[in-house]
């Protein structure tokens, strides 16, 4: 099977050696984002919702050069270095989804690439 490269100047570029996103098939699997700004690849702001509302632009951004919406995402990871803003979370995606929800998993992390508070990263289906 064949991958097909998923990139977008609308998102941050990868700090890394990692793709924004692979489509495989009807999957694609992103890879995560932190809420850089994708014009100046700072941390868009120290304030936890806004980190979060940018997660999902910069994820909304690469599905949409994948060809998707952000209701084509059927798992969604979250990694919050303070589970005390996983209701934020909540608030932002009850903002952007609508049922049927996402699978997803809310995991505490110690620390994240250049001191973000979240990251996320998500496998859609687009079949």
């Amino acid at each position: 099977m064949t991958f097909r490269v998923i990139e977008t100047p609308a998102a941050p570029r990868a700090i890394g050696t990692y793709s924004q996103a692979l489509r495989s098939g009807s999957l694609v699997f992103l890879s995560g984002q932190i809420p850089l700004d994708p014009a100046t690849m700072t941390i868009v702001s120290d304030d936890p919702r806004a980190q979060i509302v940018q997660v999902f632009e910069n994820l909304a951004a690469v599905i949409g050069a994948a060809g998707g919406e952000l209701r084509h995402i059927v798992k969604l990871s979250v990694f919050l270095t303070d589970l005390a803003h996983f209701p934020l979370v909540n608030e932002v995606m009850s903002e952007r989804f609508k049922p049927p929800y996402p699978a997803r998993s809310a995991i505490g992390v110690a620390s994240l690439p250049r001191g973000a508070l979240v990251e996320m990263d998500a496998i859609l289906d687009l079949g």
